[in-house]
This record gives structure tokens, sequence and C-alpha cells, in this order.
């Protein structure tokens, strides 16, 4: 249900440098036409240039972005916030924050290599087909093992009572759906095309721990944001149905609770060099679609800083007493990429919708006779 796209879906880690990429659509091009960038078409080639550029894009001691013309600190541009560091920290590596150099690499070696397999049997699209998968630039290494930085563990808070009774609602409404009559993907509001993927999220999510969808949602296809400043707001643009959230800085009071949106109500001001931007009045409507399973209580507080001319450091907080017994924050840098911003067309009659709906249904009811949990895209999987 996405459009060809002609912009290369390149990851940043916490090691990340800007990336000059090439446009994807040489992945389409006829032998002989095109000069091939090998990290576009070769994991291996893509894994050493990653290596090859770990120590790039550091932070500059005592950095200070240039300013507008209105005097604020200019981090207006174009980045990239795909990110193959999965949101919790895996069991397996415990209380282990940070890789070393080498354990890195590996670990990146281990994910590339599995998100630049097919399996026929998945509901999917081939997105390397596009030069769209995440491998398909010189991307970069992680030490860090998690997006997640507090809890010291690295994971997402306990859920609170309610929060576990609505997911086990869910989960048991799911089990007795008849799956030809209608599968998960479709209620989705981001696969139905009138949402973006970011829609009520951070916008670096990460994957999930291992085992469950060690790559899916780590390095997706949502790559692009645009920042744009003017005098008393910036307007962040994510190039995925393209939401934007424009943002007020004059620290004007949120709407009463009885005003919301999906995307929620951002309100910003500057601490010095970082942009704080606050995001409450999340949608109570169904399908939910705020992160991570929250509630209309969500609160949302995101901090960006240029710690060098082309990287920003980006951190958040989530906040709901409904879902999680205690706020968590994670971090990530991200890069700056050449400009423009390539869309992300979506439309509901897109010639393989039949296909995906048919695939989803069969998986799904496989598992239900098996009696195995619904799960993965198209089959009950939580967005």
């Amino acid at each position: 249900m996405r459009t060809r796209r002609v912009v290369v879906a390149v990851v940043t880690v916490t090691l990340s440098a800007i990336a000059w990429w090439v446009p994807a659509v040489v992945a389409q091009a006829a032998p002989g036409t095109v000069k091939f960038d090998p990290t576009v078409v070769d994991p291996q080639a893509s894994i050493k240039a990653a290596a090859a550029a770990f120590k790039q894009a550091q932070a500059i001691d005592n950095f200070r972005p240039s300013k507008t013309a209105w005097g604020d600190p200019d981090i207006s541009g174009y980045y990239l916030v795909s990110t193959y560091t999965p949101l919790q920290r895996p069991e397996r590596l415990k209380d282990k924050a940070f890789f070393t150099e080498q354990e890195a690499i590996a670990e990146l070696t281990r994910v590339i290599q599995a998100d630049a397999k097919v399996d026929p049997r998945d509901v999917h699209y081939d997105w390397k087909e596009y030069g769209m998968d995440g491998w398909q630039s010189p991307i970069r290494p992680s030490l860090r093992t998690s997006l997640i930085v507090d809890p010291a563990n690295g994971r997402l808070p306990s859920l609170t009572p309610e929060a576990q009774a609505r997911r086990a609602e869910r989960a048991a409404a799911a089990r007795a759906r008849s799956p030809e009559a209608g599968v998960r993907t479709l209620e989705s509001f981001y696969t139905r095309c009138i949402m973006g993927n970011a829609g009520g999220a951070p916008l670096v999510r990460g994957g999930n721990p291992d085992p469950a969808s060690t790559v899916g949602s780590e390095a997706g296809v949502t790559a692009e944001i645009q920042i744009v400043q003017s005098p008393g707001y910036a307007v962040i643009i994510t190039e995925s149905n393209y939401d934007a959230r424009i943002v007020p800085l004059d620290r004007r009071p949120h709407p009463p609770s009885t005003v919301r949106t999906w995307l929620g109500d951002s309100q910003g001001h500057w601490e010095r060099d970082t942009l704080i931007v606050e995001t409450t009045n999340f949608n109570d409507k169904k399908p939910g679609t705020n992160f991570q399973g929250a509630t209309e209580n969500l609160k949302m507080t995101e901090r960006f800083t240029l710690i060098n001319p082309t990287t920003i450091k980006y951190e958040y907080t989530i906040e709901d007493p409904h879902t999680w017994m205690q706020p968590w924050s994670a971090a990530a840098l991200i890069p700056r990429i050449p400009p423009p911003l390539y869309e992300f067309a979506c439309h509901e009659q897109n010639y393989g919708l039949m296909n995906v709906v048919t695939g989803a249904q069969i998986r799904e009811k496989e598992a239900i006779e098996k009696g195995q949990p619904i799960g993965g895209f198209g089959a009950g999987a939580e967005r």
C-alpha cells in the first residue's frame, strides 16, 4: 500500500554520521545504464562501509549551533530517524548497556544479515527491491544495546494492572475474531493510509527485544523528517503520510482535555541550545494509535540538541500512569541528510492490497488452528 520512493532509508544509530546516499531508483535500472553503489545492493559492502566510518560524528565539546535571524539556535534541516538499535535491551544482554567496538560491529552484522533476507512465507513488501531496506546505505554501528536509557536495565517499566487488562482484552478479541472477516492489518490507521507510522509516537522508536521481531520495526522505511523554524514556531514533518506537528514556542498552555488530536498537541520552548517539545492531548478514539498502547493520558517530552554541525542528539521521556508504573526515557543520535524529502505516497486501492489481506488471513487462521498467539504483520501485531 505504498508507492515507490526514490530514496534510500539510512539507519540512524548511536554513532551516526551524515549519510551521502544515492537515489535508490538505481536498484531498478537496466544493467549497464547506472553505476551502482555497492552498499545499496550488497549487505557485506554495507557492513564494511559502516565499520570503516565507525568513529565519525562524535559530539564536539562546547559546540554552539549558529543562530537564526531572530536569535534561536538553528537546528532546521533534514534528518534520518531509523535505527537498528532495539527499543528495549534484549534479555540475552542482561545488564550490558554498551557494546565494545568489535561487539557493535558484530551486532550490526547480525541484524543486517537478518534484515536482508526475505522469508516467502511472511506477508511483506520486498523493500530492498526499491533500495528502501535499512541496510542499503553507509550505516553505522551503535554502542548502545537499547534506546531506553532509563530505567537502567534498558527495558520498559512494568505495566499497570489497567494496562495488563487492556492488552488481555485485545488479545482475547483477536483470538475470537474470524480470520475470514477481517485482519488486524486493516484496523491500523497507518496501513489504511490515514496516518503516518510515527503518529502519536517519538521520532525514533526502535524495535522489539529478542526473540520477538529482532529486526521488524527497528529500521523501517519511514526514515526521513524535516525541521522547519520560523519566529515563534517550529514544524516537525514526518514523511510517512506527510504528518506535520506545528509547535508554538511561546509557552502557551495546552488546550483543555476535551480537545484531542491524532498527533497530540505539541508545545515547545528553548533551554539554551536545546529545543524541548511537550506533547499531550492525544486522541482516545479507537482503534488506538498511541505509542506502545498508551492511553489518551500519554505525555511525551522530546529534547533536540545539535551536538555537532551534522548530528542531533534526540531524547524523549514517556509518561502515562494508566499504562506504565513509572516514566521512562530513550535517546539516539540522528544525522542530517541532503534535501529534499521524497514523498511516501499512499492510497487504499493499491494493487497489492488483496494479496496482503489474503495472506494475512491465511497466516492468522493457521496460528489459531495451532493454538499459537496471533502476531506478526497483518496478524494481530501491536503497531
